[in-house]
């Protein structure tokens, strides 16, 4: 299977990873993202069957402890009052009710749950992405959108499991979803942050908190890398 320009970095440079799970994967040696070319991405059919089959739901103790990994760092850098979008809220929206109580109105997008647009087209001071990262079919556009949609000094907090150096990727179970199409590495996450000027702070094995810098003033295409159009349909969820 011939190479081809990796969807975050867009360098040419990615090779043969791993055919594992009835799919093939590819590395960028470039921004060291993990993902599946084109022909392996899931139809929205399948997708949709996947994400149905998910029992979450605010009233479940555990999984509220699992979105407090990120829900819990991220309180102490929210002024009072602070806005947010819970991107890729899934079919049962929970860190959105849990920041709510916490004081903090926090709207929700979900292109098969919530997908009403109108939140795109505002900013906030902070958005989530939860479980969300490792389903984008297009990283490089949904992270600039992320980016826009923080006001200066915002905060935009990505829980996604990390492929860690040693694991056994045959055996990782995070790469055995066929929804999760990109796998990031502590590098790609500090890729992502120099590319779109954040600052980076890791709270937790598998959270990442990317802060907007309070100085950018500067149009979207001097901010953002080039050749970046912002691509509202694509996908985002749980």
């Amino acid at each position: 299977m011939s190479s081809h320009a990796c969807p975050l970095c867009e360098s040419p440079k990615t090779d043969l990873f791993a055919e594992e799970h009835q799919r093939v994967f590819f590395s960028c040696s470039a921004c060291g993202l993990i993902h599946v070319p084109p022909e392996f991405l899931p139809s929205p059919q399948s997708e949709r069957a996947r994400y149905d089959t998910h029992r979450n739901s605010p009233d479940d103790l555990r999984y509220r402890r699992f979105l407090g990994r990120l829900a819990v760092p991220l309180v102490p850098h929210l002024l009072p009052g602070a806005e947010g979008l819970d991107y890729g809220a899934g079919p049962g929206p929970t860190l959105s009710v849990m920041l709510e109580e916490q004081g903090f109105p926090t709207a929700i997008y979900d292109p098969f749950y919530a997908p009403d647009t109108g939140v795109l087209t505002r900013t906030y001071d902070f958005v989530t992405c939860t479980e969300t990262a490792e389903h984008f079919h297009t990283p490089r556009q949904e992270f600039q959108r992320l980016a826009q949609l923080l006001r200066p000094g915002g905060v935009l907090a990505v829980m996604t499991q990390i492929l860690e150096d040693g694991t056994d990727f045959s055996q990782w179970r995070y790469a055995m979803d066929i929804t999760h199409v990109c796998f990031y590495r502590s590098r790609t996450m500090e890729w992502i942050a120099a590319a779109f000027e954040f600052d980076l702070q890791r709270p937790h094995a598998n959270v990442f908190f990317l802060r907007h810098r309070r100085d950018q003033h500067a149009p979207a295409h001097q901010r953002h890398p080039k050749n970046d159009p912002a691509d509202p349909e694509r996908r985002s969820s749980q």
